[in-house]
């Protein structure tokens, strides 16, 4: 199906600027936005960040030096 759409020239730059820095058409950033919009919250929870639950003796609070940081995030 064909559609047109208004899009405001500084919007339009930023989107055929990020197309080309994405190495897609216009069209095609477009229509994967549609797509994700349609999704709705299920496209939106596969792109959420888990972080690891550290335990505490004391809730609240947590001494941890740059290395146990490191050694729990990069395994």
């Amino acid at each position: 199906m064909r559609t047109t759409v208004d899009i405001p020239d500084p919007m339009y730059r930023q989107l055929k600027s990020k197309a080309a820095l994405r190495g897609c058409s216009v069209k095609q950033l477009i229509l994967r936005g549609v797509e994700i919009e349609l999704q709705g919250s299920s496209a939106k929870a596969r792109n959420q960040v888990r972080f690891p639950v550290i335990r505490s003796k004391r809730p609240g609070w947590l001494k941890l030096a740059n290395e146990q940081i490191n050694e729990i995030l990069l395994p």
